[in-house]
């Protein structure tokens, strides 16, 4: 039997999703379309009078803003934004794991406080934007100079950013940077921290201690040093020492259940609720099952979709924890004139995906069909394990820096339009949501989840193909964007607060 060019995703559903361009005037089940669909777009497979919900996932995506006949092509011309929540459906199980998966081990570095790493960087951290240049420098250098003496030594890294002064010494802008901060300088993928700071920043060093948790930590201001310069020579002589101690380090068997891996989506499109996401989802429950953490984030790009994941809380204490972060999101968006649906860009938009609603029903299943077990905060250090949600913005490298910060020391990112990232010290796997894009952009994705949506491949198998990725790449396996070079760049803090 020939498989049709579009996929209905739930029972109750009154639209399809293109597997493939659809020609006017093809008759599929019966039903003869009545406008070109593109790939990743839907068509009506009912009529919908105006005014009532489109139905995807099984949930409401928005509303009718006119008569839609079967095999209309359904789109931001005639669906628009309502705050509809359709009743979540039982909680099906999660992928099951086998005692196999439960006892998979990654060769990973075993730090001084007992915690795991996949990577061994040493990180060159500025303390305000008026460090970063000779942050990188300093970088730079030691690269050239220093790496080469030591294989054990993944790189140094420049972790710079535009914040530190010009801003209140309280409030909640201090609060996001200072924890984002602390958080990266006792990253554990750092066998060694060294700061930059200016000296009369609002955010002085002194706030960070010289001790390092796991690593080995110093840091000292450009003024004291005598000048940029004189900085960097005064670094190259910290980082030798930094250096002898970091690259003895050796890899050595470690559980699975000590990695924690923040779970991204950027440059969504139509497919990446069919293919990518809940592919990922699969690896994240049997992370989740061998006693492993997966960070799902992105508040706003939840929003439509928040009453599932509540659904799957552990207790009632978890599910109010995210229903305030939906709250103050909800004020927050407003405050400043904006709507939760002004999330989709352009490029979901063209990929098929129409309103907020429809992007985080498929955005929330990359933290598969796991219990909720905890909810944090910005930046906030992840302790729990299994499935967790940290609240972050729905920019990406605003999101994966809080989940990093929180402890994360690896990143899986799925795409739909091709979004190039890297998150280092954490490693960033990419995962294509189609088969175009794979082909297309192949140097930087490291799995194609399109066969998915072509038979070829089902979510399961993806799943554990992922699974078997992320074990690969904590063992110290190099991922495309490793290769490339990103993640120098794709540190940044939320902003949050009055720019003084």
């Amino acid at each position: 039997m020939d498989k049709l060019p579009w996929l209905v995703l739930s029972a109750g559903d009154n639209v399809a999703v293109a597997t493939a361009a659809i020609d006017p005037g093809t008759t599929v089940a019966g039903i003869q379309t009545r406008q070109k669909i593109d790939p990743g777009h839907k068509v009506a497979i009912a009529d919908i009078p105006t005014g009532v919900p489109v139905v995807k996932y099984g949930q409401a995506i928005g509303r009718t803003t006119a008569d839609v006949k079967a095999g209309d092509h359904v789109h931001s011309h005639n669906l628009h934004f309502e705050n509809d929540r359709l009743a979540a459906t039982a909680n099906s199980a999660p992928e099951p794991a086998t005692a196999e998966d439960k006892a998979r081990t990654f060769m990973g570095y075993r730090r001084a406080d007992g915690r795991a790493a996949t990577r061994n960087y040493v990180g060159i951290i500025a303390s305000v934007n008026c460090s970063t240049t000779v942050c990188r420098a300093i970088a730079e250098a030691a690269n050239r100079t220093i790496l080469p003496n030591y294989e054990g030594i993944d790189g140094f890294v420049p972790i710079v950013h535009d914040q530190g002064c010009g801003m209140s010494s309280t409030g909640d802008g201090m609060a996001v940077l200072h924890r984002t901060l602390a958080g990266y300088t006792r990253h554990v993928n750092f066998g060694g921290v060294l700061m930059i700071g200016l000296g009369c920043e609002v955010n002085q060093l002194t706030l960070y201690g010289q001790s390092g948790a796991g690593n080995s930590k110093r840091h000292f201001n450009i003024q004291d040093a005598g000048g940029s310069r004189r900085a960097v020579e005064r670094a190259m002589g910290m980082l030798k020492e930094i250096a002898a101690d970091v690259g003895r380090e050796r890899r050595v068997p470690i559980a699975v259940s000590e990695i924690i891996i923040g779970l991204q989506c950027g440059g969504s499109d139509g497919f990446s609720g069919i293919t990518a996401n809940p592919a990922l989802g699969v690896a994240a429950d049997l992370l989740a099952a061998a006693g492993g953490t997966a960070i799902l984030s992105e508040t706003s790009e939840i929003y439509g979709a928040e009453h599932l994941l509540r659904s799957r809380a552990i207790n009632e204490d978890v599910a109010r924890k995210l229903d305030e972060k939906i709250a103050w999101w909800e004020k927050y968006v407003g405050l400043h004139g904006a709507s939760l649906d002004n999330n989709p860009s352009p490029g979901n938009k063209r990929g098929g995906l129409t309103t907020i609603l429809e992007k985080s029903l498929g955005a929330v299943a990359k933290g598969g069909r796991s219990p909720l077990t905890a909810v944090y905060g910005y930046a906030e250090r992840v302790t729990a394990p299994g499935l967790v949600f940290m609240d972050t913005p729905g920019y990406d490298p605003v999101s994966a820096t809080g989940q990093v910060a929180g402890g994360a020391n690896m990143i899986a990112f799925t795409t739909g339009r091709g979004s190039c990232f890297g998150c280092r010290p954490a490693p960033s796997i990419k995962l294509s949501s189609n088969s175009a894009l794979y082909a297309s952009m192949e140097e930087d994705m490291d799995i194609d989840c399109g066969t998915i949506a072509t038979g070829d491949a089902t979510i399961s198998g993806k799943g554990r193909e992922i699974f078997d990725l992320i074990i690969d790449t904590a063992s110290g396996k190099k991922t495309k964007s490793e290769e490339f070079g990103y993640g120098d760049n794709e540190f940044v803090p939320w902003h949050l607060g009055a720019t003084l």
